[in-house]
């Protein structure tokens, strides 16, 4: 049987985040991918215009609708928008069979909002408990542990944090460090793993925390091991960055048909 995964995200009609990366992701990993919408935007590589959330109700509909026929082998979440959403998506999502991969969406790459400030403290409340994962950069990562994280030390801490308020595992992404970038992940044992890769000086990075969570879903769909999924996920991100088509005037979107292969 095919694998399969879900996305529960915002829309970005420019295709490089949200849904579309998630679902460009999914198919390029061969995972049959299915996506229930949170919230719609107005945007393209350059501004964000709109940010309108979807009633709680409707997505809950949207997922219940996909699991219960075609049940995924995993699931993540993107931007959840605002305090009801939070809690509607948490509730559901407590009684998941299957693991979830939480991206904790707060601002777009414009620097635009997509988590309302009030909903931040439900989010902590709400879905870490119901996280899997949880794969904040450092600025996400500062915001939900209340704590500086800006230094790889500072990472480890976040981590443990995360897990501590209720994450099964975390792992804290390094792009925006001093130096080479590194992300290190505190595993569902405690372990600590770190994924490491050259900086690629581009502009054109929209939509990695979409794609790089969204990668990792699907390969936890085809049933790897959280490490081996992470340390996949990092090799097809590295690579969709460094070969990135060169679109839009702005912030461009990564390559979502880079390979998903490490042996290349």
């Amino acid at each position: 049987m095919k694998p399969v995964a879900l996305t529960i995200a915002g829309s970005d009609p420019s295709g490089g985040a949200g849904i579309q990366a998630d679902l460009k992701t999914f198919h390029q990993f061969g995972v049959y991918g299915e996506a229930a919408i949170t919230l719609l935007t107005v945007q393209n590589t350059q501004r964000v215009d709109l940010v309108e959330c979807l009633s709680p109700a409707l997505v809950v509909r949207q997922v219940t609708a996909a699991i219960e026929d075609i049940p995924p082998a995993a699931a993540k979440t993107g931007a959840l928008g605002d305090a009801a959403l939070v809690e509607a998506i948490a509730g559901i999502a407590a009684v998941f069979a299957f693991p979830l991969v939480v991206d904790p969406v707060l601002i777009s790459k414009h620097g635009s909002p997509l988590m309302a400030e009030e909903a931040q403290q439900l989010f902590v409340r709400h879905m870490l408990p119901v996280s899997f994962l949880i794969t904040p950069n450092l600025f996400e990562a500062e915001v939900l542990t209340g704590r500086p994280v800006r230094t790889e030390g500072e990472m480890v801490d976040a981590a443990h944090r995360l897990r501590d308020m209720g994450a099964k595992a975390a792992l804290v992404k390094g792009g925006h460090l001093a130096g080479e970038p590194v992300d290190i992940l505190i595993d569902q044992e405690g372990a600590e793993h770190r994924f490491t890769a050259p900086r690629i000086e581009t502009k054109h990075t929209h939509g990695t925390g979409c794609t790089y969570s969204a990668a990792i879903t699907a390969c936890l769909a085809l049933g790897l091991p959280l490490v081996d999924a992470v340390a996949r996920a990092k090799h097809y991100i590295t690579e969709a960055v460094r070969t990135n088509p060169g679109l839009g005037g702005g912030n461009g979107p990564v390559n979502h048909h880079a390979s998903t292969s490490q042996q290349e």
